[in-house]
């Protein structure tokens, strides 16, 4: 079984409309974290090129874009997939996030499952050699806060906050 992280919540939105938000308002919504980034220079801010194929990128305040990864799912209003690496992964050092919309009554369950983690090292730089359930539960709450920031954004577009 593979190292991995699964996370979800409820956010009072058609599947569609989750997904939309999501996707195309990842750049407002997304938070950067000190422990966990995509390179060792400053955050900035990542995007999503809207089809199969395309990239999940980075954009720093110099200018420069890192690709963090590829869509390998784009399946709008039910699922979202992508590759995932860090600056410092060596070849064949990557990881997936799945992200699944799916209906509940008037709401949908977003959850997110961040897995392939058993290919990075338990020495390596980016699990900052916390072993491996400890690496996994502070990603999973790094997620955790991503996703309340998603859901607070869909709350501040929708005029209910």
């Amino acid at each position: 079984m593979t190292s991995r992280v699964l996370v979800s919540l409820r956010v009072a939105a058609a599947p569609e409309r989750a997904f939309a938000v999501f996707t195309r308002e990842i750049g407002a919504w997304w938070r950067p974290n000190d422990l966990f980034r995509f390179t060792p220079r400053g955050p900035g801010i990542v995007a999503l090129d809207p089809r199969l194929g395309g990239a999940f990128t980075e954009t720093l305040a110099d200018g420069k874009t890192f690709e963090i990864g590829r869509i390998t799912a784009w399946e709008p209003g039910a699922r979202l997939a992508f590759t995932w690496r860090q600056a410092n992964f060596a070849c064949g050092q990557t990881t997936e996030v799945d992200v699944r919309f799916e209906p509940v009554g008037e709401q949908t369950r977003v959850t997110v499952e961040h897995r392939g983690w058993d290919s990075v090292p338990q020495d390596h730089a980016a699990r900052h050699r916390f072993p491996d359930a400890v690496f996994l539960q502070r990603h999973g709450e790094w997620w955790q806060t991503l996703l309340e920031s998603y859901r607070a954004r869909m709350r501040a577009e929708d005029g209910s906050e």
